[in-house]
């Protein structure tokens, strides 16, 4: 497991100190970062976050336009056009917002065909991030055309349940669409119609004595985020759900909470209870915590918080991962400390968010480049690479509202 991730050697806690940050010499630049007010820090958040916005648009657009090979968000240009509608939302500026109007309509032509219904690898997040931008734009046509083409996309019994690739990852555009354009923008008869069926599968594949709801993916039965039921639940719990529904989400993480590893880590699968080595968010503590805060502002359980704070002590100490990423990287586990640091107030949580962003900052570049830190299969890409860290440092900005792309309403 130790291959994994860089020795986490920060302080559990520096305070912001100017003099103290005056006193600290350049070569120990990170501690010169973590010591330094948020004030003065968020502008260079910002700023990092604007100049790698610039640096993927030009890497995966290009000034013209480039062959879409990868209409996706999680590893294509789909992922550039949030990062620029996040830019639009941090500067107002409406270049981005045409820009990733025009990158989301490649998009839509690249992926008429497809067959992904889901936010981040299908149709679904193409119509959405579209509608919404629209509506930014004052387009009404625009906003109108991807609406219904939205209702195209059909749901069909082969579809899993899970988030990147099923009827979760579908629900959750459909979720994010009434977040941002008002509720009744997608039906609730749609939205019912796709809980009904979540609910029914993982009832039916549920055993006595066991989890309330289980569900596969590939005939395996995972956990986290990405695949599993931690990404499942954590949609579910934004939905309006009837009493014993509400019964078997809660059961269902409590389920996951008593089996997890002593360590307060998470085992990827259910046949898969010995191996406590993936710290991620796709699988791993860091994808349950962000479920489990979400849980404990749902039912108000003390024992989800317990289990949130324990999975976040993990990612702190084995969760420096060498890559840099969301999806399986640093990024991506900084979100557990804004999280917790949302819910509680409690500044130490603020501080180790901090921390791993200002590792990024201070380290990303120069460990990519001497290939001691991986800088993803697809190295721009919102999930994979770079675009996941600039999207990190301009949530980071303003950290009260920072929410984990396309899994955080």
């Amino acid at each position: 497991m130790a291959d994994r991730f860089f020795p986490n050697l920060m302080p559990s806690f520096v305070k912001e100190d100017i003099q103290e940050e005056d006193k600290v010499t350049d070569e120990d630049s990170l501690k010169k970062l973590l010591s330094t007010p948020y004030t003065s820090l968020s502008k260079q958040f910002q700023r990092s976050g604007l100049d790698l916005k610039e640096k993927i648009v030009m890497e995966t657009w290009g000034l013209s336009g480039q062959a879409m090979h990868d209409f996706t968000l999680y590893s294509g240009n789909l992922g550039t056009a949030l990062l620029l509608y996040k830019s639009y939302q941090v500067t107002s500026n409406e270049s981005d917002l045409f820009l990733c109007l025009e990158i989301v309509k490649a998009c839509d032509s690249a992926s008429l065909a497809s067959r992904d219904v889901t936010f981040i690898c299908g149709r679904a997040g193409v119509c959405a991030l579209g509608a919404v931008a629209a509506k930014h734009a004052n387009d009404e046509a625009l906003q109108s055309y991807y609406l219904s083409q939205l209702g195209e996309i059909k749901l069909s019994r082969n579809h899993p349940d899970e988030l990147l690739y099923g009827r979760s990852g579908f629900l959750w555009a459909c979720l994010f669409l009434n977040k941002h354009m008002g509720q009744g923008t997608v039906p609730n008869t749609t939205i019912r119609a796709v809980v009904n069926e979540i609910i029914k599968n993982g009832r039916a594949l549920a055993k006595k004595g066991g989890s309330p709801l289980m569900y596969e993916w590939y005939g395996e039965r995972y956990w986290g985020a990405a695949h599993g039921l931690a990404g499942i639940m954590h949609v579910l719990l934004d939905v309006e759900l009837k009493p014993d529904e509400l019964e078997d989400v809660k059961g269902t993480l409590k389920y996951m909470i008593h089996n997890c590893f002593p360590s307060g880590n998470y085992p990827i699968s259910e046949k898969d209870r010995k191996r406590d080595v993936l710290v991620h968010w796709c699988h791993g503590a860091p994808g349950i915590a962000l479920t489990l805060v979400k849980a404990v502002k749902v039912f108000g359980d003390k024992e989800f918080l317990e289990a949130a704070i324990n999975a976040a002590e993990v990612v702190w100490n084995s969760g420096l991962l060498k890559r840099v990423g969301i999806c399986h990287g640093i990024s991506g586990n900084a979100y557990v400390f804004i999280s917790l640091y949302q819910l509680t107030g409690n500044i130490e949580f603020l501080y180790k968010a901090k921390a791993f962003t200002c590792f990024l900052l201070d380290k990303a570049q120069k460990l990519t480049s001497a290939g001691e830190m991986h800088g993803g299969d697809s190295p721009y890409s919102m999930f994979e690479g770079m675009g996941g860290m600039a999207y990190l440092f301009l949530d980071m900005i303003d950290p009260s509202k920072a929410k984990f792309p396309a899994y955080e309403l």
